[in-house]
């Protein structure tokens, strides 16, 4: 029997579902099959003014409970995430079509480890003493406000989490407007916050485009502004928020390089390639698109890759065997085959793939390019698709050059058995994430995040909570005070 997908209504406001059928319809299509298996509507006006009312109203009292009880109640959400860990994986693979088998290890997972480690640092939240004689300052750290979160329609649920964790631990409101592509998951984040005792009104949920978050974004009783999402999109949202000096963080896009030097372990390195280009179908930010492969084994690599892809179970991605699942709409299938198409007029060579796959759904088959230069448009743009440039190198100054050649620096990855000379080349990458012998690893625990166009700020860790909280400084004067008349 199929899940139910139709959300209870569209919005999930100051503790409840909300509904307003004047909000413009938009449709959720499941990916594997092209069909509408929900419906929501956009937030009105009223929608949003509700949303702004309930954040700002049930900020106060939360920012004044103790970090212990904050953090209970987000270890409690974590704790009934996991529980649910099946029917969340599910929801995800309708929302976004990615296979169960990876929904289920990945999705509602690391929103549970998100929940999980900012619930255990919401008490760790403190000041600091600074003794200056006889006189003294301290430091209070003391929520922003009301925060608005912008999420992406490649990890729904994950990115719920990882805005709305950090933001409610240091005691802020969240309204959270997921991507209309994949607008069903975070309702089920917000419901699990408010079953794990979360009061009313600190986490809401409103649906819509572009508009919906322009309004939120530039209201005056929002003090922070986190968004995931493309690099057009970033500057606009940075540029609205910058207008009411409002707090940002902006994870964007990258166009990140892989380099595989001549010593590499080739099937280690593959392994690498495939997670940083063929994971959720190629749809990840930090993937590592641009692969340079020494010359020495590119033949070799690229075999063991083409005989790797052609392992890949490509189908329902409900069945738990299938590993390469659907585009997420036939917007963004058409998007990809538009570059492979730029990529064969432009002289690159495809070694394997590189076609739309007939029948439902929106599927396409994983592509490699080999023989590309630095000029092609498939070495210069994201993509955000499952398209493989990979380009020769023979000098490691030269490929660092070419590596960092980018608008773009989220993320970057090295393959060598050389520990010095990886140390050395991650220290050289103009990025803010970086991997030796792996690649796209992202636990709550380590920063993520970008420099360049990639981004402001960092996500996870103990660096999020630089950027949800803010600092503010007591000076205490032991004495008479001096003036001049």
């Amino acid at each position: 029997m199929r899940m139910q997908t139709q959300p209870t209504a569209s919005h999930f406001i100051n503790g409840k579902y909300v509904e307003d059928t004047a909000g413009t319809p938009i449709e959720v299509i499941y990916p594997a099959t092209g069909e509408v298996i929900a419906t929501v509507h956009a937030a009105t006006p009223a929608i949003i003014e509700q949303a702004l009312e309930a954040a700002k109203t049930a900020q106060a009292g939360w920012a004044a409970m103790s970090g212990t009880e904050r953090g209970r109640i987000l270890r409690r959400a974590a704790d009934i995430m996991r529980d649910r860990n099946h029917d969340l994986s599910i929801l995800e693979t309708f929302d976004t079509g990615k296979p169960y088998q990876e929904t289920s290890v990945v999705d509602a997972t690391s929103g549970a480890d998100a929940l999980e480690y900012f619930g255990g640092m919401a008490a760790t939240l403190t000041g600091e003493h600074i003794q200056l004689g006889e006189d003294w300052v301290y430091t209070r750290r003391e929520a922003l406000g009301v925060c608005v979160g912008i999420g992406a329609w490649n990890y729904p649920t994950q990115i719920a989490c990882w805005k709305g964790a950090p933001a409610l631990a240091c005691g802020n409101s969240v309204i959270f407007k997921p991507s209309e592509t994949t607008p069903l998951c975070a309702l089920k984040v917000a419901e699990i916050l408010v079953e794990a005792g979360l009061p009313a009104g600190l986490y809401n949920v409103v649906q819509g485009l572009g508009e919906v978050g322009a309004a939120l974004v530039t209201d005056p009783r929002v003090d922070k502004v986190s968004l995931t999402g493309s690099v057009p999109t970033g500057r606009k949202v940075y540029a609205a928020a910058a207008e009411g000096m409002k707090h940002v963080t902006m994870e964007l896009g990258g166009k990140s390089p892989m380099i595989v030097f001549e010593d590499a372990d080739i099937e280690n390195a593959v392994s690498g390639a495939i997670l940083g280009n063929f994971y959720s179908s190629g749809q990840v930010c930090s993937n590592g698109t641009r692969v340079f492969v020494h010359k020495d084994i590119k033949e070799a690599f690229l075999t063991r890759l083409s005989e790797r892809l052609a392992d890949a179970k490509i189908g329902d991605p409900m069945d738990p065997e299938t590993s390469f699942g659907p585009m997420v709409s036939k917007q963004q299938m058409d998007i990809a085959l538009g570059y492979i198409e730029k990529g064969r007029a432009e002289g690159a060579r495809i070694v394997y793939g590189g076609e739309a796959i007939e029948g439902d759904g929106f599927y396409m088959q994983p592509c490699v390019f080999a023989d590309v230069t630095d000029d092609m448009t498939i070495a210069r743009e994201e993509i955000f698709g499952p398209v493989m440039a990979v380009l020769d190198f023979e000098d490691e100054a030269d490929v660092m050059a070419r590596a960092n050649d980018t608008e773009f620096g989220l993320a970057a990855g090295v393959f060598t058995r050389d520990l010095t000379r990886a140390h050395r080349v991650v220290a050289g990458f103009e990025a803010g994430t970086c991997f030796i012998n792996s690649y796209n690893d992202a636990p709550v625990e380590a920063p993520f995040g970008g420099v360049k166009a990639s981004g402001v700020g960092r996500e996870n860790s103990k660096a999020a909570i630089e950027h949800y909280s803010q600092v503010k400084s007591v000076y205490v004067r032991m004495g008479d005070v001096e003036a001049p008349f």
